[in-house]
């Protein structure tokens, strides 16, 4: 019997990797221990939780419910364990840190990036990791320890009770076209006359999609049909230079990429009709201590909301 108050990092790294591989001796000797090793370790584990961690199928292995749980946790504890060691390193040696953040476009646009040239300012030996991603992608990641704090969406379809959500901000969208487009500069556009045009839209289900859609389905039109699906910005790009698509982008995007530091040929509809996006938060996870790093990180976030 294990014992709670023994489980071991290896033991944890065990679960991660059955889960990972579906075989216990491929786990086994991921961890650097025999297979009888595993499977008593695994045994133990189960007994000492009373519930089974993975359903063994002739094809391998699969975590159950429980499983799923352990492995969310046992990922959380290695990580706070890894980023112990590195921040008691960095003290040592008289740095900050390191700090891994999340975020959708608009946000990583509008408020990371320059929270992050600010820090990277004042203390220029902090270590800045940052990713651009679908809130779901960032929710995995925060739950997994991958993050210290992410900027997305909420998601009603998943259990949020050990996240807090920093008061949320609204995002404009806006219809990006190359300034030779036949709209460039026709005032009070309406919707009516963009239907027929080709777009550039991220996949169906995505925050900016569901705003256009239902600002067409407001106006009682049909959503434009003509539609090339990608929540690449190269790609939408390369849409737009053809000079007849349409491509809707968070404001904080556009802002961007229309200034004339980027001396780009890009332009914006002027639209009769408003559309606006999901909230989004500065969200991180109640159960982990922010680094000093993180903190740092996070503080000159929050002063650009």
């Amino acid at each position: 019997m294990i014992g709670l108050n023994r489980i071991k990092p290896k033991h944890l790294e065990l679960v991660i990797k059955i889960a990972e591989t579906e075989q216990l001796q491929l786990a086994a000797q991921g961890v650097g221990i025999s297979q009888p090793a595993a499977s008593r370790i695994l045994h133990d584990l189960e007994k000492e939780f009373a519930t089974r961690l993975f359903d063994r199928h002739p094809a391998g292995m699969e975590p159950t419910a429980a499983g799923q749980i352990f492995i969310r946790h046992a990922r959380g504890a290695l990580t706070e364990l890894s980023t112990m060691a590195e921040e008691l390193e960095f003290m040592n040696s008289g740095q900050m840190g390191a700090v891994s953040v999340g975020a959708v476009t608009g946000p990583a646009v509008g408020h990371l990036m320059p929270a992050v040239h600010a820090v990277q300012t004042s203390s220029p030996d902090v270590r800045i990791s940052v990713d651009v991603a679908p809130s779901s992608v960032l929710y995995r990641g925060l739950e997994e320890a991958r993050y210290d704090f992410v900027l997305g969406r909420a998601d009603p379809t998943r259990d949020t009770r050990g996240f807090h959500f920093h008061p949320g901000r609204k995002e404009r969208v806006l219809l990006m076209v190359h300034a030779k487009h036949p709209l460039a500069h026709k005032r009070n556009v309406s919707l009516s006359e963009l239907t027929d045009h080709t777009w550039v839209i991220q996949q169906a289900g995505s925050p900016i999609r569901l705003a256009v859609e239902e600002a067409f389905h407001t106006e009682g039109l049909a959503v434009p049909s003509k539609v090339l699906n990608s929540s690449s910005l190269l790609v939408a790009f390369s849409g737009i230079e053809n000079g007849h698509t349409i491509a809707p982008q968070t404001e904080e995007v556009v802002r961007l990429f229309t200034s004339e530091k980027m001396g780009t040929n890009v332009t914006v509809l002027d639209t009769t009709a408003k559309i606006e996006v999901a909230p989004y938060f500065v969200i991180r996870d109640n159960r982990r201590e922010l680094t000093r790093a993180a903190e740092t990180l996070l503080t000159e976030v929050l002063a650009r909301f």
